[in-house]
């Protein structure tokens, strides 16, 4: 059972990037797939969440209207769209999964984690 985060990177401040959360060992099928960061310093945040079903995400206020999350099945895949970047958003980027509950905000609901991946946003 293993999740792979991917797609961070270095990008200016306004950009964009796609963060992709792949699953291998097992199916997604019936978990919500949540993001979290850890900014420097800071303790790791909720970011976006979708269920399996019904298919309604929610999101950090800080990324509501910016970041957009979805998902296919088909292809065991989440991807976290980030549009108009900040500094702020600068950090490490980790997806998770969870059957326990349909969309939670809390890290302690989440079973499985990726190992993380790395967004810098410079000013």
């Amino acid at each position: 059972v293993q999740l792979q985060a991917s797609g961070g990177g270095l990008v200016q401040a306004g950009g964009f990037l796609r963060l992709s959360c792949a699953a291998s060992g097992f199916s997604l099928d019936y978990y919500a797939i949540g993001w979290f960061r850890r900014a420097p310093g800071k303790e790791r945040e909720f970011v976006a969440v979708i269920p399996w079903s019904p298919n309604v995400a929610g999101y950090a206020d800080s990324v509501k209207g910016r970041f957009t999350i979805s998902r296919d099945d088909a292809i065991n895949t989440v991807t976290l769209r980030m549009n108009s970047l900040g500094p702020e958003d600068t950090g490490v980027y980790f997806c998770a999964a969870t059957r326990r509950t349909i969309r939670s905000r809390e890290r302690s609901d989440y079973d499985y984690w990726g190992q993380g991946t790395l967004v810098t946003v410079s000013s």
